[in-house]
């Protein structure tokens, strides 16, 4: 599974370089919404939408394989 999401997330960077800085932020270095935005600099309400499109889209992705 594992690998899995490391293929997932690596296709992630290709397509949306900014969501996948955000998985990274949040899911590996623990940041929270408004540390993430403050990193990436945009707002929280953007880090928000973008971790849910992309938490959506790496579970879809992994599901295929």
């Amino acid at each position: 599974n594992l690998l899995a999401l490391d293929d997932a997330l690596q296709e992630l960077a290709r397509l949306d370089p900014q969501q996948s800085r955000i998985v990274e932020l949040r899911y590996f270095g623990g940041l929270s919404i408004e540390e993430t935005a403050t990193v990436v600099g945009v707002s929280p309400a953007t880090v928000k939408r973008e971790w849910t499109m992309a938490k959506h889209w790496l579970n879809q992705q992994i599901a295929k394989q």
